[in-house]
């Protein structure tokens, strides 16, 4: 699968309400890491179609960016069942990217289960989200 591009008009329907863990990165063009870690981001949706990842230019979005508290780029933030479970900054090896992806996998599997939040929680590393 391709990665979609997030703005505030599809961010509830595309990340919130999606049935399957989402791999969201937001970037900047002017930004060297980001640029470093935008063919790893795009390995990662090629190779993972049971997942969704989409990508948020912050300067397009600054809305999102904020409800985020996205202070430094790159930051990359997993979603599960409309939650923010787990994220990173800075430009990161895939194997870190597919273990936040792989924590995600976890929670929606507990949550299938139990219907309880996984072991990672619902909180987002180095910064705050505030959803709806």
């Amino acid at each position: 699968m391709s990665e979609i591009r997030i703005t505030k008009d599809n961010f509830q329907n595309e990340v919130l309400n999606s049935n399957v863990p989402v791999l969201v990165d937001f970037w900047a063009s002017w930004c060297g890491p980001c640029r470093m870690l935008g063919p790893t981001v795009s390995e990662i949706a090629e190779e993972n179609p049971d997942i969704k990842v989409g990508k948020v230019n912050v300067d397009e979005e600054p809305e999102l960016a904020a409800m985020f508290g996205i202070a430094s780029i790159p930051t990359v933030v997993v979603f599960n069942d409309g939650k923010a479970v787990n994220g990173t900054v800075g430009a990161v090896p895939k194997g870190e990217l597919m273990a936040l992806v792989n924590g995600a996998r976890r929670t929606a599997a507990a949550s299938a289960d139990t219907g309880e939040c996984g072991p990672n929680g619902c909180s987002v590393a180095g910064h705050r989200a505030k959803i709806g």
